[in-house]
């Protein structure tokens, strides 16, 4: 079991409040279902690497839950060492599914700081959604 206080800092730790923020941000963001009615499905494969990369590193995939989730695409950088960094890829993908596109793409610089450097991480994702006739 964990010391009272080693509890306390994780539950305070940047980490936890970076969580907490993000996650009370898509609890007041509007639905998904709501913005877009028609919307039956959404698949991102995302892909996040280090801009001096040229290799592509592990991708993963985020299947949407239509019905619940917000209109809100942030994930957090992958950097462990980075202050304050996220990707917030929100517009391409709102502006992509009112068009009602099928098939788009798109991608996001990190904003944060790695000590005192910019943090050099970019995501990249490919998005499937599908749609009601």
């Amino acid at each position: 079991m964990l010391p009272r206080v080693m509890m306390n800092y994780r539950r305070h730790s940047p980490a936890a409040q970076r969580f907490a923020e993000r996650r009370r941000r898509e609890d007041e963001a509007p639905r998904l279902c709501d913005q877009v009615p028609e919307l039956v499905s959404l698949r991102l494969e995302i892909e996040e690497r280090s801009g001096h990369t040229t290799g592509a590193g592990p991708k993963h995939i985020r299947r949407v839950v239509v019905d619940r989730a917000p209109a809100l695409f942030l994930m957090p950088c992958g950097d462990p060492r980075c202050a304050d960094g996220e990707h917030d890829v929100t517009t391409t993908v709102m502006r992509a599914l009112r068009a009602h596109e099928t098939q788009f793409q798109g991608s996001d610089e990190c904003m944060g700081s790695v000590g005192l450097s910019a943090c050099p991480r970019v995501l990249h994702f490919d998005a499937t959604a599908e749609y009601r006739a």
